[in-house]
């Protein structure tokens, strides 16, 4: 951090200390630092033009809207303020300042007045106006200076990165409901960029990121600054989506002050709402919220699912995790596949449940993405490593045109060791991940090879099949009075139907179909269907020495007793319950035909390493020395 960053960051953040302590929850200090330097910023970027840009919008009748394209073509702006007023100005008369705030942003174009109704700038002012501070916040504001040539576009961003960083350090774990840790997003922007078309590095290439749920705006601007260090003439532009008012003022702000388009980040509901329909893109990085309810966005979600080749088309999860529904939107999202590996690729993060959540046979966006050959990696990250949960997270690495040697294979990559602890926790933040673990990730991906950290795999390896087994019933024939009661308890028998029944005595239970119509025949009565079911049921009796019930038809009987064994895809199934089912359980039946095909990728087992057992002369040893320090006790306490 150069001085006159970390100067002007000191300048900034005295306002928390002088101003709003005792007027603001600490906690809450970014929320008021964080606007203020933002309309600052804007309005040091337009004061060079800004009394020409005065004059001329005297002498005009046009819209706001047609209005503020006419200004970005007179005076290369993509926004403009038509008040008088500045906080120097406001600041200069101790009088009315809640008002004349309140005039001068009114007076910003449409594309930045959503901005501060976003930050709902004007509800804290009042805060602040009621402590009896808001003249002198605005006078420390207006004192310092971040023009374009004091504090260029790239140093903004870092100092506005580090009064974020600062910001959320304070709120702890509500700050990863937006913010996603830089070490994170730096380990997906290096992969994201590993594997790629061999245009990226031409001279005036063009490039286009989205991120569906932009929170802050952080993965784009750090994956377009990884660009820019790869290739400084390529032009890139960014795309985001939010739906939370105070993440998507602050993302937008980032990006504006950095020199980005207003529109670059737009506000709504991606799944209900794509605002980017008709686009796609090169890259997508995305960290949708984790088991977040979708309930909301159902309505659209399930009108979309219906319509052939949509986004949702792939199957539509529960409504309490809408993580699979942000993976197939990303995965749409892509720019198609084009010559020399060109094509979209996508890094995002989830928790576990993607990897198992649907039931097998129902057929899943999994399911899809992976036989679709969408699936390029997927990396298993340290856990305690985002601000608000301490849980396992991954990130998903998608691309439409993998590499030749990639092509039907996924790579899964073991990152769960590759952290330092930090110095001090913020939130469930408690790892990072090092330059030197970023690069041992990407040397990982880039090798693309079997290791103890890398597996490569194929679709068919994450496919099971689900099959029933049940057990069979082993039935004997009993005739005693009250079973042969039962047996003549029905509407079709007749008392010379008794000596067909009590004729069954020490016949196998499984002839009784046959040997009922026989002995009936002998004794002239009639044997419907029905009366031969219920006779069989009534004589019945369970004995484990009987072999294997079937019914008339050929069919097993069962105990009512089943369970469901996952078979992988890639073993044959009689072979796998010889081996793993039958020695323990030797007279169980199973339904190959009926089996239900599924798709999960057990990241845990793959990687599984059984803990080394000891030595059992070291076991003993232990042992003896406990039994020998207990009697030494013993003796202590009986002398």
């Amino acid at each position: 951090m150069s001085q006159t960053r970390q100067a002007t960051n000191e300048l900034i953040w005295r306002t928390a200390d002088v101003y709003l302590r005792g007027v603001v929850e600490p906690q809450e200090y970014g929320d008021y630092i964080l606007p203020f330097t933002v309309l600052r910023r804007l309005e040091c970027q337009l004061a060079p033009t800004k009394p020409a840009v005065l004059k001329a919008l005297e002498d005009t009748t046009m819209s706001p809207d047609l209005l503020e394209n006419w200004v970005g073509v007179q005076f290369d702006l993509p926004f403009y303020n038509s008040s008088k007023l500045d906080l120097g100005k406001i600041a200069s008369v101790d009088d009315k300042v809640y008002a004349s705030l309140e005039a001068y942003l009114d007076g910003f174009s449409p594309a930045v007045a959503d901005l501060w109704e976003s930050f709902k700038f004007l509800e804290k002012a009042r805060h602040l106006e009621r402590g009896g501070v808001l003249f002198q916040v605005i006078q420390h504001f207006a004192s310092i200076n971040l023009s374009e040539e004091a504090v260029p576009d790239m140093m903004m961003g870092d100092l506005f990165e580090d009064l974020m960083y600062r910001a959320f350090s304070r709120k702890g774990k509500s700050a990863g409901e937006f913010y996603t840790p830089r070490d994170a997003i730096r380990v997906m922007v290096d992969i994201l960029f590993n594997s790629d078309d061999k245009g990226l590095t031409n001279p005036h290439e063009i490039r286009s990121i989205y991120d569906p749920t932009a929170g802050t705006g952080g993965m784009l601007l750090v994956a377009k600054k990884a660009l820019e260090a790869m290739n400084s003439d390529i032009e890139v532009s960014l795309h985001g989506q939010e739906s939370m008012a105070s993440s998507y003022a602050i993302g937008k702000a980032d990006l504006m002050i950095q020199g980005g388009e207003p529109d670059s980040l737009r506000y709504g509901d991606t799944l209900a709402n794509d605002l980017y329909e008709d686009r796609h893109f090169d890259y997508i990085l995305a960290n949708p919220p984790f088991g977040g309810d979708w309930s909301k966005s159902k309505p659209a979600v399930d009108a979309e699912a219906k319509i052939p080749g949509s986004r949702f088309s792939h199957g539509v999860p529960g409504k309490a995790d809408g993580q699979m529904l942000f993976l197939t939107h990303v995965a749409h999202k892509l720019t198609p596949a084009g010559d020399d590996c060109a094509g979209g690729r996508a890094c995002v993060v989830t928790n576990g449940s993607p990897m198992f959540s649907d039931v097998a046979g129902t057929g899943s966006i999994r399911q899809w993405l992976l036989t679709s050959d969408l699936v390029d990696a997927i990396i298993a990250l340290p856990t305690s490593m985002f601000y608000g949960t301490p849980i396992a997270t991954f990130v998903w690495v998608l691309d439409v045109n993998k590499e030749p040697r990639r092509k039907g294979f996924i790579q899964l990559i073991d990152a769960t060791d590759r952290f330092t602890p930090m110095r001090k926790a913020m939130g469930e933040k408690r790892r990072e991940i090092s330059e030197a673990n970023r690069r041992a990730i990407v040397r990982d991906y880039h090798e693309f090879q079997d290791s103890e950290t890398s597996r490569i795999l194929t679709a068919d390896d994450f496919c099971y099949r689900d099959v029933t087994v049940t057990r069979p019933r082993r039935l004997a024939v009993s005739i005693t009075d009250e079973t042969v009661a039962a047996a003549m308890d029905h509407s079709a028998a007749t008392p010379a139907h008794r000596q067909v029944v009590e004729a069954m005595a020490g016949r196998p239970w499984g002839e009784l179909p046959e040997l009922l119509k026989a002995e009936a025949k002998r004794a002239g009565v009639k044997m419907p269907i029905g009366l031969i079911d219920h006779i069989a049921a009534a004589v019945a009796v369970d004995d484990p020495d009987a072999p294997p019930a079937i019914d008339r038809k050929g069919k097993p009987i069962t105990d009512g007793w089943n369970m469901v064994e996952r078979v992988p895809f890639t073993r044959d199934v009689t072979e796998h319950f010889e081996a793993e089912v039958l020695p323990f359980a030797p007279d169980v039946t199973w339904d190959e035909a009926g089996a239900k095909i599924g798709y999960e990728i057990p990241f845990a087992r793959i990687f599984y390493k059984p803990a080394e057992t000891r030595p059992l002369e070291e076991i003993d040893a232990d042992v003896q020395a406990v039994m020998a320090d207990l009697m030494r006790r013993f003796q202590e306490v009986k002398a």
